[in-house]
């Protein structure tokens, strides 16, 4: 087969990324009523949930690890058949114990899907043409998966005013329209994901399991060598924290100012509906701030904007005030992630690029943890209004940690010499990479060049082309340019 160009690598991309967010859209509106309808008590749909996030924080640098060492395309495919196996069992599943398996088969599929797409772009990419700019498609990615989203989630809704079809309840047609566009997506992405690398046969297999824990080590040793990665991971936990305030604690604080439980939640599902959109259209604006303030900057800014919205959140005393703060949050959210991603990525090269992701998305799973545990108390005991305040500070006070990557690149941008003039290890911000059969030396760090999507995310955090996380919001990310990878997930959206 021909070599692909940059267009058709891109063309690629971007139709595998709306394939993988298409059925999480539909299974939105219907994640939390259809658990409900077979019988299980709020209490029960927590604990179930529960499952996704120990599943993912236990396996996702080991797969990232085996991401790295297998390749893209087999991770990818074996993720997408988890996650068609989970949305299949979710159909029939009317016990707590069947939807625990559905939430931690969930979990294995976010492990597995963190990552491998978005490496397997840049990578494309640059291997057509090594001064390619992919941060417009990283951007563009995370554009098309708020449309994709909020497409699904409208026409989840659509199906449901339908009522039930036969034996099938109206709740679970999505759910069935999601597990067969998940399978058609398998067979797309099959027909379309090719690997630019050197060719794997079986044997590769037990070499690339015994090679994952290596890989996730050399991975971790990165961020011990490199401030600019540990400083842009760091950022990832207070991301998760202060997600919880606009996933969970919205839907509470809308129903204070609205006075009414039920009308909350009928605001809500076309605000949903709006705020991928927003979303998207952030994203989408990624190339203007990396033109008009660069990566770093932006991103710092970026974290600060976040922050006040979600600040008007907690203290704008009508349902409108509340809302326009609530999509201006995913606005700011959906462009965030492409920056962050694409800074990130630019640090490291390589066969360590996706264990770095895994690694930056496993780091949102106990921010978001303990946020729940610490907002929800705040709530509980201050009410809903100084815990959004809390959750507001803790994303404006990550803004300084983008401070090492934008002086790296001011570092770097004065010394630019041509490809192959400057040794890696010489380049601030870069973190050289051991020498062996297919390493490939670290790329000049990039002064104010993002990535889509999120840590991981996601599109937070955030998510999968399968089941949404219960708190309805957005999982990882953006756009960035020559020498990385970036994930273009809307950040912790939904699984």
């Amino acid at each position: 087969m021909a070599a692909l160009t940059v267009r058709q690598v891109r063309f690629r991309y971007l139709t595998l990324y709306g394939l993988r967010w298409l059925p999480t859209g539909l299974t939105i509106p219907v994640l939390i009523l259809l658990m409900q309808e077979r019988g299980l008590s709020l209490s029960q749909i927590g604990l179930v949930a529960t499952a996704q996030g120990l599943v993912v924080l236990v396996l996702e640098l080991p797969t990232g690890g085996l991401a790295d060492a297998l390749g893209s395309r087999v991770v990818l495919v074996t993720a997408w058949s988890v996650s068609l196996l989970s949305l299949g069992l979710f159909a029939v599943a009317d016990s707590f114990a069947l939807f625990f398996l559905v939430w931690a088969l969930q979990g294995v599929y976010r492990a597995l899907d963190s990552g491998p797409l978005d490496s397997w772009y840049v990578e494309s990419t640059l291997a057509a043409d090594r001064d390619a700019d992919y941060e417009p498609g990283l951007g563009f990615a995370g554009t098309v998966a708020g449309v994709t989203i909020a497409g699904g989630a409208l026409l989840s809704g659509g199906l449901i005013a339908l009522g039930p079809v036969g034996p099938v309840s109206a709740l679970t047609v999505p759910v069935l329209v999601a597990a067969a566009l998940q399978a058609v997506a398998l067979v797309v992405l099959l027909i379309l994901l090719v690997e630019t690398g050197p060719a794997r046969g079986p044997g590769t297999l037990r070499a690339s399991v015994v090679a994952a824990p290596r890989m996730v080590g050399r991975a971790v040793g990165l961020l011990r060598r490199s401030r600019v990665l540990l400083a842009l991971v760091s950022v990832e936990l207070f991301w998760g924290f202060g997600m919880v305030t606009f996933e969970s604690l919205l839907p509470i604080r809308l129903a204070d100012v609205v006075g009414d439980p039920e009308r909350a939640a009928a605001l809500l599902g076309p605000a949903n509906s709006a705020a991928w959109l927003v979303s998207a259209a952030g994203a989408a604006a990624t190339p203007l701030l990396l033109r008009w303030l660069g990566a770093a900057p932006a991103a710092g800014l970026l974290r600060i904007l976040q922050g006040v919205t979600v600040l008007g959140m907690g203290l704008f005393a009508g349902p409108v005030g509340v809302l326009v703060a609530y999509l201006a949050c995913y606005a700011v959210h959906g462009a965030s992630n492409p920056l962050h991603l694409g800074l990130l990525h630019r640090q490291v090269d390589g066969p360590y690029r996706t264990s770095v992701i895994s690694l930056n998305s496993m780091m949102g799973q106990p921010g978001f943890a303990l946020g729940a545990v610490l907002l929800t108390a705040l709530a509980d005991r201050n009410g809903v209004g100084p815990a959004m305040v809390v959750g507001a500070v803790a994303l404006a006070v990550a803004a300084p940690l983008y401070l090492p990557a934008w002086w790296a690149g001011r570092r770097a941008a004065p010394a630019a010499a041509p490809p192959g003039d400057v040794p890696v290890e010489a380049e601030p911000g870069n973190v050289p990479l051991e020498a062996g059969p297919g390493n490939v030396p670290a790329t000049p760090a990039g002064a104010g060049l993002p990535a889509v999507p999120a840590g991981a995310g996601l599109p937070a955090v955030p998510a999968g082309a399968g089941l949404p996380a219960v708190p309805a919001g957005a999982d990882h990310r953006g756009a960035q340019s020559a020498g990385s990878a970036a994930s273009a997930e809307p950040h912790r959206a939904a699984p």
